[in-house]
């Protein structure tokens, strides 16, 4: 086929042909593919750029977080670089998730004792994100602004586990960790427990309480090793100026928490979702008060942006006896377990519910999300999981290394 095209020059037209494939010779050239090329890279690198500009601006969905948050983008002066120890676990990794969202620079420190990376695998691709694995009873440089301090099994199995490793970590972890506040001069928060008041004698409790401690009991080596962090906080900022916070919390449950952490939420939600036997240890008059964690996490960051430095309580005062929550979880799971009643567990506190007076006054920080709310959602959370796993067997009131 021939083709007729028509050049001017100046006013004449001549008419000129082009060979059959003429075209499609000239689109293969060498000089024309290294065009095409050069525009399919520029392509791609624009798309690759704008990706990039996407991932730094939100989490990734993932089975375990499906939803995703958003990060705002802070000016270097209000960007902080914040060091989050035991950041992968439950409550770690929530307070995690509200850093991120502000804009921070966020380094978990974990070990993976406790802690899951799945419970931070959303925000790996994040420029803002770091993660070091480290035990903090080891030493540990960093630049950092503010320091949180929650590095530490906290469920009687898993620190009855290894109960020399649990002294360690509050202890020798609380120094390093006070160490590097020091040395940078940043702030640090201290995530002390509702179990430094041991089995009170005073209810509810406040923080100018000084408990009822069995120094030498199986659940020891946490609550006087809470109690020691404690005396070693006031003591760094009394003689070196250390700025330091101390988060006194109380029983605290929502996603993330692990199935086989033995704590009675986990156990009660388990049991119920499988139709085992829920077990209530003694004859189930004892008290607990719980909170949701997005609340706790509301508190902790309140605190450590306050000027406040003394001991504060962050729990919920709703208060029920363990009979009772069982009751509740098996309603809201309709669940036809039988609850069963088991031995006393050694020095189980006999009540425990949180004067939050200070909580109130001092940081504007109450609990917003009711038990019932937390519970619906907790539960959601743990079908998944069991959906995933097939099956769970809750943990016993012994100790127990956690099956990861």
């Amino acid at each position: 086929m021939i083709l007729f095209f028509g050049m001017v020059i100046g006013y004449v037209v001549v008419p000129f042909m082009i060979r059959p494939g003429y075209l499609s010779d000239l689109m293969k050239s060498p000089e024309t593919e290294m065009v095409n090329e050069r525009h399919l890279t520029d392509d791609i690198t624009a798309r690759l750029i704008d990706n990039q500009k996407l991932l730094s601006t939100q989490s990734l969905p993932t089975a375990r977080t499906p939803n995703i948050m958003t990060s705002k983008t802070l000016s270097d002066h209000r960007r902080k670089k914040i060091l989050v120890t035991g950041g992968a676990g439950f409550v770690g990794s929530h307070l995690v998730d509200k850093l991120m969202m502000e804009g921070h620079e966020v380094t978990v420190v974990d070990n993976f004792f406790t802690g899951q990376k799945r419970n931070v695998a959303h925000w790996m691709h994040h420029p803002n994100f770091s993660l070091v694995v480290h035990d903090v009873i080891e030493p540990l440089m960093a630049e950092v602004d503010q320091i949180y301090h929650l590095a530490c099994p906290a469920s009687p199995p898993h620190y009855q586990f290894n109960a020399v490793k649990t002294l360690k970590t509050s202890t020798m972890g609380t120094l390093n960790m006070l160490g590097l506040a020091k040395r940078v001069k940043a702030r640090i928060l201290l995530t002390s427990t509702s179990e430094i008041y041991g089995d009170p004698q005073v209810h509810p409790q406040a923080e100018d309480y000084w408990g009822n401690v069995n120094p030498i009991g199986p659940r020891s080596c946490y609550d006087e090793g809470k109690r020691v962090a404690e005396t070693m906080m006031y003591s760094y900022k009394e003689q070196s100026g250390v700025e330091i916070r101390v988060a006194r919390i109380f029983n605290t449950f929502g996603p993330r928490m692990h199935p086989n952490d033995g704590r009675v939420v986990s156990n009660f939600i388990i049991q119920a979702l499988q139709e085992k036997p829920m077990t209530v240890y003694g004859e189930g008059d004892q008290t607990r008060s719980f909170q949701y964690v997005s609340d706790l996490v509301d508190g902790l960051h309140a605190l450590m942006n306050n000027d406040y430095d003394g001991p504060v309580n962050l729990g919920n005062p709703d208060e029920f006896t363990m009979k009772e929550f069982a009751q509740y979880v098996k309603k809201l799971t309709n669940s036809k377990s039988e609850i069963r009643f088991l031995d006393k567990t050694t020095d189980d506190p006999s009540k425990r519910r949180p004067d939050i007076t200070t909580a109130k006054m001092r940081l504007n920080w109450e609990p917003k999300v009711t038990v019932e709310q937390g519970l619906r959602k907790t539960i959601d959370y743990f079908q998944q999981v069991l959906d995933e796993a097939g099956e769970i067997i809750p943990t016993g009131p012994g100790a127990s290394k956690p099956q990861n």
